[in-house]
């Protein structure tokens, strides 16, 4: 059997490092990775990942990314359960990562760390706007590049 995830992703908030009483370091974070189909309108749907990272590579994460921050996961998924204050059995399902990687340059990181929620929806908005065949130009395709 294989449970093997890999996720490419921006992160919706600061990842928030904890410590557990033996003093390992945990750090949880959600990532926003986006479909590749778009809804009846047009956009860009997202699914909204909820993700575990431990010891030093969390403390990595929490240091050197933040909101809007583009990284790559590698992991599991994994679900567990807990009791509510209601008694209640909650389940929660996640990914808890092995690794992760930095998908962009730390200047780019801050850029999208200020620009994130108007560059998503424009993004959306400018890529569903393109035409890339609106100069009525043909397109110059060689025989030799077809497949068939």
């Amino acid at each position: 059997m294989i449970n093997r995830s890999v996720l490419t992703g921006r992160l919706t908030r600061d990842p928030e490092l904890k410590y557990t009483q033996s003093g390992k370091a945990v750090a949880s974070f959600t990532l926003a990775v986006n479909r590749q189909f778009t809804d009846a309108n047009g956009e860009r749907q997202a699914d909204f990942i909820n993700c575990v990272i431990w010891s030093k590579s969390a403390e990595t994460l929490a240091n050197y990314t933040h909101k809007g921050s583009l990284i790559g996961v590698d992991g599991r998924i994994q679900t567990r359960s807990y009791e509510n204050q209601q008694g209640n059995r909650v389940y929660v399902t996640e990914l808890i990562a092995d690794s992760f990687t930095f998908l962009e340059s730390k200047s780019e990181s801050q850029q999208s760390n200020n620009d994130y929620s108007n560059n998503q929806s424009n993004q959306n908005n400018q890529s569903s706007n393109k035409d890339p065949f609106s100069n009525n130009s043909g397109v110059d395709i060689n025989d030799d590049d077809l497949p068939f």
